[in-house]
């Protein structure tokens, strides 16, 4: 099994694929400089082993590499998560 995070821009979304299909969702909306995350999905048939981490690790890591890019977490999961990775704090939107 091959699991990766794939940024689609023109669709708003990071995906989790495994082995080419889709399992999970991070849902964004960009503005200048600001990225609001605003909803995260994984299959519900493979919750809990750390997928929806992954997916929310490789976004937030994704936007750590734009400089300047601020993020805004309004999807729980991902507020979460950065509650949970303190490294993630700065990117937040004050």
């Amino acid at each position: 099994m091959t699991d990766r995070v794939v940024d689609l821009p023109e669709r708003s979304r990071f995906v989790l694929e495994r082995d080419g299909e889709v399992i999970g969702k991070a849902y964004y909306r960009r503005e200048p400089g600001v990225i609001t995350f605003t909803h995260t999905e994984v299959d519900p048939a493979i919750q809990e082993r750390g997928l929806g981490s992954l997916l929310a690790k490789t976004a937030l890591d994704t936007v750590a590499a734009e400089e300047g890019t601020r993020v805004v977490a309004q999807c729980p999961f991902i507020a979460a998560y950065i509650e949970r990775h303190p490294e993630y704090a700065p990117l937040l939107s004050r």
